[in-house]
């Protein structure tokens, strides 16, 4: 596993999700507060980008069937999905915000 920089914090606007695309991994990140999570983008029920999905407070919404995920786990919290996604681990350091990955 590997630490890669994905983005300036301030590129992050707080509430709201972007994705990015790293090698094979497609990731959605989030900045609530303080704290930036990042999550597998697909949402393991439909295939909709949860990038694109409402934030409230450490959860996210798919745009297309409503099933909402924890940021901080990745668990699906609401039908109807029903698997998780993936987390990655975020660091921030001097304003700049990193992922770890595996190659």
């Amino acid at each position: 596993m590997s630490w890669v920089e994905v983005a300036a914090l301030d590129e992050l606007p707080p509430g709201q999700g972007r994705r990015f695309d790293l090698g094979e991994h497609r990731v959605a990140l989030f900045r609530v507060g303080d704290r930036v999570y990042a999550i597998g983008d697909r949402c393991s029920h439909a295939e909709a980008s949860l990038s694109e999905g409402e934030v409230f407070d450490t959860e996210v919404e798919c745009p297309r069937h409503g099933s909402a995920f924890d940021l901080e786990t990745g668990e699906a919290l609401t039908l109807p999905a029903t698997k998780p996604v993936p987390v990655y681990r975020v660091k921030v350091e001097g304003g700049r915000v990193y992922l770890e990955v595996t190659p």
